[in-house]
């Protein structure tokens, strides 16, 4: 028994002589990197790492030239010798040019960025860690090369190109996030996003329009969230990130928690954050007609100007946010993978400072002006299938519903009326993308796109000073829709590797149905309908 006992711990140390876990990370964040690949030709062998960033070196041993590579990364080349002296823990560097980085947002299929015809930029998650940005909208303005106009804090209104809201569009994860109500003026549903959930972000300039629609003519910003990773080996992966920050500027209070765990065929994700501000501190060097000297204070049921104590403080400004994502993913087989993503943000009454500032005389010309919580609610179910050997390599049916409400309140000085002005949008949308590839230097990307938009809309104005309530003219007329039905085609041709062509159609059929309420204001007519339809392309070349 003693024999026995003593030959399997013999067995187990040699195991674990035998068995060298090299362990690769990145420089910066430390975090452990997946598909590195580690090969040696004296002797010829390769292994590539796992989720964890570890992979078996053992058969290495002696190798003068290891190499290690990772796309977006520098090449790192070491002995065994020197391995040994780092305890086998290796940094990679990432390459400050990504000549090869592969994008999606052009096509809504993986290709690599130096073969699209658009200009594109990629906010990456170490872009993120160096902007430490309090929101999405700051997360773009981060990058220099998209401008936020934000008239408050709870606020946050990108603009491509000198085209904004209604001509620039928002995709979450392949998902079109404008709606029905995404008028001319500056909206601030980019807020909704959460920066800490965002794996990577890009940046379409120029038309985007044959994929997406008409709100992509000015660009199209794409976030892109923590994916559910699989384990690759025998144990669970795991693996979350923590994070607790606070800023000067306005008392900023985040909290933010996301764990992955990965089984051979199951992956989940959760994240969650809450973050509170206070009212904005502006900086002291600037122009005196900047300050807040005076604002609006109900005293005993009456409007009063008051002094501001601190006229740097931006008073009122400040709000609170909530933002949960859940994601799941099955993967049965090599050719089937499922997701669902649950995702959901609201937000507490936020002031319109930019309106809290103008005088009318002497007093200032609201009392209350303030948007109530914007809600974002999304429930999405993506299958991908693979089949080479079809009339398609790669298909995605995407099926999601999306509820949103906001809404604005406002209130003249010394007036009894304040408005109650509330809109909600349900949207259901359906996306079937296909992915073609024949001869190699053809690529076809072909798809369809259903979209349907329901208006809810109503107005309220209440006497602050009886508390009575009428109804009010809504904002959108209550009960519309406005639907799209489209079709769009792209080709890719890669003539020789210095010149590529893409080549797209897109046909697009718009339906709106709208009833008007003449009970407050007179207008002419009662109802409201569009069916149209419009056929665009676009013809790009890229040469190297």
């Amino acid at each position: 028994m003693k024999r026995i006992l003593f030959c399997l711990f013999f067995w187990m140390f040699v195991s674990s002589i035998n068995a060298q876990v090299l362990i690769v990370r990145d420089q910066l964040t430390h975090d452990p990197l997946e598909n590195v690949t580690v090969y040696c030709e004296d002797p010829p062998a390769s292994v590539l790492t796992n989720a964890m960033g570890k992979a078996d070196v053992s058969k290495f041993a002696g190798a003068d030239s290891i190499h290690l590579e990772l796309l977006g990364y520098r090449t790192a080349l070491y002995s065994y010798e020197q391995l040994e002296e780092k305890q086998f823990n290796i940094l990679l560097t990432q390459s400050p040019f990504l000549l090869d980085e592969i994008v999606v947002s052009a096509s809504r299929w993986e290709q690599p960025k130096n073969e699209v015809p658009n200009r594109i930029i990629s906010i990456r998650p170490m872009d993120v860690t160096l902007y430490n940005p309090q929101t999405a909208a700051d997360m773009l303005n981060g990058s220099g090369e998209v401008f936020i106009q934000k008239s408050q804090l709870g606020g946050g209104s990108p603009m491509i190109r000198g085209f904004a809201t209604n001509r620039v569009l928002i995709a979450v994860d392949g998902v079109r996030m404008n709606t029905a109500i995404f008028r001319s003026g500056n909206l601030q549903n980019v807020i909704s996003l959460d920066p800490f959930a965002a794996d990577k972000t890009e940046v379409v300039f120029g038309p985007g329009s044959v994929i997406y629609g008409s709100d992509a003519i000015g660009g199209v910003m794409s976030f892109y969230t923590l994916t559910p990773q699989f384990s690759t080996g025998d144990q669970i992966y795991l693996k979350g990130n923590s994070v607790i920050r606070s800023s000067s500027a306005n008392f900023e209070k985040t909290g933010h928690f996301d764990i992955s765990i990965g089984l051979k065929k199951w992956g989940f994700t959760t994240s969650t954050t809450y973050t509170d501000y206070n009212d904005l501190v502006m900086g002291s060097n600037g122009p005196d007609e900047y300050l807040r000297s005076q604002y609006v204070k109900t005293i005993g049921g009456q409007d009063s100007t008051v002094t501001n104590p601190d006229p740097q403080k931006q008073n009122p400004s400040g709000y609170n946010q909530w933002n949960l994502m859940q994601k799941i993913r099955f993967k049965p087989n090599e050719r089937w993978n499922f997701n669902y993503g649950f995702y959901y943000s609201t937000t507490s009454d936020y002031p319109r400072y930019d309106r809290l500032v103008r005088y009318r005389g002497d007093n200032l010309r609201s009392a209350e002006w303030y948007c109530g919580p914007q809600v974002w609610m999304m429930n999405t179910i993506t299958a991908s299938n693979f089949s080479p050997d079809s009339w398609y390599d790669d298909f995605n049916i995407t099926i999601t519903h999306q509820f949103f409400e906001e809404s604005r309140h406002d209130r003249d000085f010394r007036k009894a009326t304040k408005y109650h002005r509330t809109e909600k949008v349900n949207v259901f949308s359906a996306n079937f993308d296909f992915d073609k590839n024949w001869l190699e230097r053809h690529r076809l990307f072909y798809g369809a796109e259903l979209v349907l938009n329901k208006v809810s809309s109503t107005g309220e104005d209440e006497n602050v000073s009886t508390g009575n309530i009428v109804p009010g003219p809504s904002r959108y007329p209550d009960g519309a829709t406005w639907n799209s039905y489209a079709a769009y085609l792209n080709y890719h041709y890669k003539a020789s590797s210095k010149l590529t062509l893409q080549s797209g159609l897109r046909y697009n059929q718009v339906t709106l149905d709208a009833e008007f309420d003449t009970t407050f204001y007179p207008f002419p007519f009662t109802k409201a309908s569009m069916n149209t339809g419009a056929l665009n392309g676009s013809v790009g070349m890229v040469y190297l």
